[in-house]
């Protein structure tokens, strides 16, 4: 497999993986400048070189998936018969050095309601690469014309429309950080009670105010919903003490939010 078409699958799969390239060769080596590898922790594609240099790329790469490690590091390995690693000798007489970058599962984002606020969230998003799903029950909410903003941007634009927005819940991928900010509040209660019935999410928002997160919550609990699983939703959502309450305000408080989210997710997958 083409090791572009490597990093296309472990995105599509939302696997981690580490990208090695020859970047420098003094001496001689088995592979030029620009040969590349992609590693993930039970398969690799590509090659550096084989033997001890590829050994021990791909054990460093694996450590680097296990740790979490999100920098790109490198990797200076000797190709002689005095430069003995765990893996070996290589005898080709040069000098190799690698550099080794992290490719990271992409974060997810699913935005229930695609109203005002939902698309100014959904503008700031897209230029950022992750996966975005956007949900309404409104089919003129997710029109091609309407969503004609987003197509420039990063991210992986998936749109769901659903008349029962609830059941696109079960198709978005583990981890996805949930936000419930629909035209109807009786949707939106739905969609709290659903996606707290979930065990594959991230974490739950709800855009709306102290009054609504006090209604709702008695509401939850009526439905069987124990207080550590109700305290799964937040809400208010965004940064508190960001002022305005225009939809591009409160779209980039939200987003701003979701950094911090993605910054976490990233701490505790190398945990």
């Amino acid at each position: 497999m083409h090791w572009l078409t490597a990093v296309e699958r472990l995105r599509e799969e939302r696997e981690a993986g580490v990208l090695v390239t020859v970047i420098d060769v003094r001496g001689h080596a088995p592979r030029d400048a620009g040969a590349k590898l992609v590693v993930a922790a039970g398969s690799a594609w590509g090659s550096v070189g084989g033997g001890n240099l590829e050994e021990t790329a791909v054990a460093r790469a694996r450590a680097m998936l296990e740790t979490g490690i999100v920098d790109p590091e490198q990797l200076t390995i000797g190709l002689s018969d005095k430069a003995r690693t765990e893996h070996g000798r290589q005898c080709c007489g040069g000098e190799v050095t690698l550099l080794l970058e992290p490719l990271p599962v992409r974060p997810a984002v699913a935005v229930f309601g695609v109203g005002h606020v939902g698309l100014e969230l959904a503008r700031v998003l897209v230029r950022h690469d992750l996966d975005l799903h956007l949900v309404d029950s409104r089919a003129a909410q997710l029109t091609d014309e309407r969503l004609a903003v987003l197509a420039d941007g990063d991210a992986r634009v998936r749109v769901h429309r659903s008349p029962v927005p609830e059941l696109a819940l079960g198709s978005v991928p583990r981890g996805t950080h949930v936000l419930v900010m629909t035209h109807d509040h009786a949707e939106d209660f739905a969609l709290c009670d659903a996606a707290l019935r979930c065990t594959h999410l991230g974490t739950i928002g709800l855009i709306g105010s102290a009054a609504k997160w006090t209604r709702f919550r008695a509401g939850l609990r009526v439905e069987g919903h124990d207080e550590a699983t109700v305290d799964r939703i937040r809400c208010p959502i965004g940064l508190p003490g960001l002022p305005g309450k225009e939809p591009q305000a409160v779209a980039v408080s939200v987003a701003a939010e979701l950094l911090q989210l993605f910054v976490s997710d990233r701490a505790r997958a190398g945990a």
